[in-house]
């Protein structure tokens, strides 16, 4: 998850100005923790508190009916929760109405803060079908549109394989079948590419930076330098690089700097909670 969150930050400052290149300090002044950080710790408290609450003596109660009515409760109730205690972080008009809302619906979007905030689910799985299931009921309680419910999907097996081991490769064909297709390079796009807020026109880039990076920090550089909405690409980007090349402790170290005592508590209970 902290992946996601170091993108979120390193990209803040370039969401609207963008900078097409890989030569940029990661971390200045002007960098700060948005919404990407907010929801992903949100959704990371929630599976947390699911896992507290829900009877595990099954092997497969992640797939119970019990299990995915809680897990979406608790999404709910800490997304409204965390985003409330951060009114200002950069919300988009529909998700900001929802957060404040008294009746909270999902409100078929198909935006790309279906993925932001999914990776926990693809670091907490031990299956695909586990990956599959959280990932759809965490993402459909605002994105519920079928692009959303894709986007957040197919980030979060990225994530899951990532974890599991998988090569680059294997990823790239996992991705291309099941969910978009990846025929294209950051350079072919690079010129051309348009911010967009859609799942359809960022997963599929954010993944693609992943793909053709050499190392963390590489990702993070190339899903920044493609333009677009780049805290949301780079938090994307950053989850499935976090997965699979781990985080250098100096990036790792600056990143926390940037939460205040409330998210570091969520995120160092996240950490423990993954030890476990």
């Amino acid at each position: 998850m902290l992946g996601a969150i170091v993108g979120d930050i390193i990209g803040s400052r370039f969401e609207f100005n963008n900078h097409r290149s890989k030569a940029f300090d990661l971390f200045t002044d002007d960098c700060f923790a948005t919404d990407d950080s907010m929801m992903s710790l949100a959704v990371a408290k929630a599976i947390m508190k699911t896992e507290s609450t829900i009877d595990k003596s099954q092997g497969d109660y992640r797939l119970s009916s019990s299990y995915n009515r809680l897990l979406g409760e608790f999404a709910v109730k800490y997304m409204q929760q965390i985003g409330r205690n951060y009114p200002n972080c950069g919300y988009g008009g529909m998700f900001g109405s929802w957060v404040f809302s008294a009746k909270p619906e999902p409100y078929n979007s198909f935006g790309n803060g279906a993925a932001m905030r999914i990776g926990p689910a693809g670091f907490t799985a031990r299956t695909e079908s586990e990956a599959i299931s959280l990932s759809k009921t965490i993402t459909s309680v605002t994105h519920d549109h079928p692009e959303g419910i894709k986007g957040a999907e197919a980030t979060t097996i990225a994530v899951f394989l990532a974890c599991q081991g998988f090569s680059k490769g294997d990823i790239r064909v996992r991705i291309s079948r099941d969910y978009y297709s990846m025929d294209f390079t950051i350079d072919e796009i690079h010129s051309s590419y348009a911010f967009n807020e859609t799942c359809q026109e960022t997963v599929p880039q954010a993944i693609q930076c992943f793909l053709e990076s050499d190392s963390f920090e590489d990702a993070i550089r190339t899903a920044v330098s493609l333009g677009g909405d780049s805290d949301t690409i780079a938090a994307i980007t950053g989850a499935i690089a976090e997965a699979y090349y781990g985080i250098p402790d100096d990036i790792r170290n600056k990143a926390l700097s940037y939460l205040d005592g409330e998210l570091l508590a969520i995120f160092f209970e996240w950490e423990d909670f993954m030890k476990s």
